[in-house]
């Protein structure tokens, strides 16, 4: 068992989507509620207002970044522009953008939930490049955690309120042949990252750990937390060994002192340069 250090104070109250990249150094990640985008640089935490939610966020090729807002995305030119919103992708004020991620040839998958967690209320998108939108899942409840392998040819998903994470088949660039890959007790597996050797790690919401599953479904390792709504987590540092993980207070009816603190644990198999959009 893993033991996760605390790195910054409770700066958020719902953190989610931490990403490491070099565009705007280092780690950003999100005040999902607060529509806020959170970076950490130099040991202080920036602050950058984008919306009413700011839900994932990834760095585009072209330079700048894609974020998720309350009912599309929004894409900004430079680190820290801020968002031009395109067009909402549904009309439902009752149903929020959640998670996302993108694959290696620059698409984007973002996924929704419904704010009253409404089974099969949600579903999770295939942004193109050019912008083109499709509905690649349209009964997800809470769209969470997505991530492919490093040879392209598997897809890792949450739908958190199955309680399984599944993987897919990717054949010609689509998901395909969805299937269990691990399903455990009562567990509320939420955003995850998979590493260069192939691991999922799985930040398992109320449980206050992550854990890590090799490529056959073995557990490896947990990492342990202070605070149970633990709710995302992604690799990088300048090795891309250093696990970082986001953490929340949303709904808690007992106090956690460090619950929406950054949390970061060292781990031997690093990570991978994040997948950045296309668009």
């Amino acid at each position: 068992m893993l033991r996760a250090e605390q790195v910054t104070d409770a700066v958020a109250y719902h953190g989610e989507g931490p990403c490491w990249s070099p565009t705007w150094g280092g780690l950003r990640w999100v005040d999902l509620l607060a529509g806020d985008l959170l970076t950490l640089r130099d040991g202080t935490v920036d602050r950058l207002h984008v919306g009413e939610i700011a839900a994932f966020v990834r760095p585009r090729s072209r330079g700048g970044y894609v974020v998720g807002l309350a009912r599309g995305i929004g894409l900004a030119e430079s680190p820290d522009g801020a968002p031009t919103p395109l067009p909402e992708l549904w009309s439902d004020p009752g149903v929020r953008m959640n998670e996302g991620g993108c694959d290696p040839w620059g698409y984007l998958y973002a996924g929704s939930m419904p704010y009253d967690v409404t089974p099969g209320g949600a579903a999770l998108y295939r942004i193109a490049p050019d912008g083109d939108v499709e509905v690649v899942l349209d009964d997800v409840t809470i769209s969470n955690g997505i991530d492919f392998s490093p040879d392209g040819t598997l897809a890792y998903y949450d739908d958190t309120a199955t309680g399984r994470t599944d993987v897919f088949d990717v054949v010609d660039g689509r998901l395909t042949h969805r299937r269990p890959f691990v399903t455990g007790r009562d567990a509320s597996p939420d955003g995850l990252v998979v590493d260069s050797a192939g691991n999922v790690w799985v930040a398992m919401n109320r449980d206050g750990r992550v854990r890590c599953v090799s490529p056959s479904g073995d557990v490896l390792t947990e990492v342990e937390l202070p605070v149970r709504l633990v709710t995302a987590c992604t690799l990088g540092g300048p090795d891309l060994r250093d696990l970082y993980i986001t953490t929340s207070r949303e709904h808690l009816d007992d106090p956690e002192p460090e619950a929406g603190a950054l949390f970061r644990v060292r781990v031997d198999v690093p990570g991978r340069a994040v997948l950045p959009y296309g668009g």
